[in-house]
């Protein structure tokens, strides 16, 4: 009798991957972090357990925004405060906080419980090329084969 390999959180392989974001769209650049920071392109995949692999984001004030998003896509948030609801257009994240424009979207296609939280710190976004995780020797990887 087969049984299937289910992975436990002491064995899993972690790897760090550097991702340049320049002139990749939006959205394709999220659903490929986002799958890598889960571990779907591991043939270790449990959807109950953090298999995945860290990524690091550079370049994030490059990532292109198709046809009208720049301006009709809007990002919400909420002081707290009465009459607190503030907006910002896609591309003012992107001039302003780019990092932020990309975690919101890479987030956003994670699970939302506490996996899906515990995954979302593995991913490290940078606005310019370079990034603070020298240390840990990452893989350069070209997602535009990938896409």
């Amino acid at each position: 009798m087969r049984t299937t390999y289910l992975a436990k959180p002491g064995e899993v392989e972690r790897k760090w991957y550097v991702i340049d974001a320049t002139d990749v769209p939006l959205g394709r650049l999220a659903s490929t972090v986002a799958s890598i920071l889960r571990g779907k392109n591991k043939p270790t995949f449990t959807p109950n357990v953090d298999t995945g692999d860290f990524v690091i984001v550079v370049n994030a004030e490059k990532v292109k925004l198709t046809g009208r998003k720049a301006t009709n896509k809007i990002y919400y948030h909420h002081t707290l405060h009465p009459g607190g609801l503030k907006q910002k257009t896609a591309g003012e994240m992107r001039e302003k906080t780019p990092e932020r424009l990309i975690e919101k979207s890479v987030k956003g296609m994670l699970p939302h419980n506490t996996l899906g939280r515990k995954i979302g710190l593995k991913l490290h976004v940078y606005a310019g090329p370079e990034h603070s995780n020298q240390a840990q020797n990452p893989e350069k990887l070209d997602i535009t084969n990938l896409i």
